[in-house]
């Protein structure tokens, strides 16, 4: 009696042994659909854009959102540099107001504030243009897509080119490269991923 009792466990033991090591390692091995997720914009950052990290960095929260559509990864890489070149161009505005400035740097500054104001504008348009895309007026309203943030990352860039010379407020001139800087490459990143879809949808039959 007894040795049947051991026998009966020794087996439940081997059974749970080698049933529970399978049932782990299926679930270990089965990728989750948030890394999925993540994975795609990991791969679409480092695929297609100029400054990975930053597009990787600012883009994987928002994973679970674009899922693996890359109308949705042009969509919210554009709203990112929207709302980062938003709060730069506040910022410009509070900056150019700093008392006892340079004529000269007041006049850059007064420059970078109508730039990185239209980048704002241009970003806009560009979001409502993506909207816009489908069916037959698909390629037209990506041209126009293109253009207009190809316009925004020109802006950014002239901005830049105002503080290019020598002499000008060191400390205005960091604040203004380190926050126009960013948005420019923010902008960089959603233009090649506005290219990307682009290319994508063009290639379909």
């Amino acid at each position: 009696m007894e040795s049947s009792f051991l026998g009966l466990a020794l087996a439940a033991i081997l059974i749970l042994r080698f049933s529970t090591p399978v049932n782990s390692s299926c679930s270990a091995t089965r990728p989750s659909s948030r890394n999925v997720d993540m994975r795609y914009v990991e791969v679409s950052c480092y695929n297609t854009t100029l400054y990975p990290r930053l597009c990787y960095h600012t883009l994987a929260i928002y994973a679970s959102t674009i899922k693996r559509s890359p109308k949705l990864l042009a969509n919210t890489a554009l709203n990112v540099s929207l709302v980062n070149t938003k709060s730069t161009s506040r910022l410009m505005k509070r900056v150019h107001r700093i008392p006892g400035l340079e004529p000269r740097v007041v006049a850059a500054m007064l420059d970078c504030v109508e730039e990185v104001g239209d980048s704002v504008y241009e970003l806009r348009r560009s979001m409502k243009e993506l909207g816009r895309a489908g069916g037959s007026n698909f390629s037209m309203a990506m041209n126009d897509v293109e253009t207009w943030v190809s316009a925004a990352l020109t802006d950014d860039d002239t901005c830049l080119d105002g503080f290019a010379e020598e002499g000008m407020d060191r400390k205005v001139k960091t604040i203004v490269k380190k926050h126009v800087q960013r948005i420019a490459r923010l902008t960089s990143n959603a233009l090649a991923l506005v290219n990307r879809y682009a290319s994508t949808r063009a290639s379909l039959p």
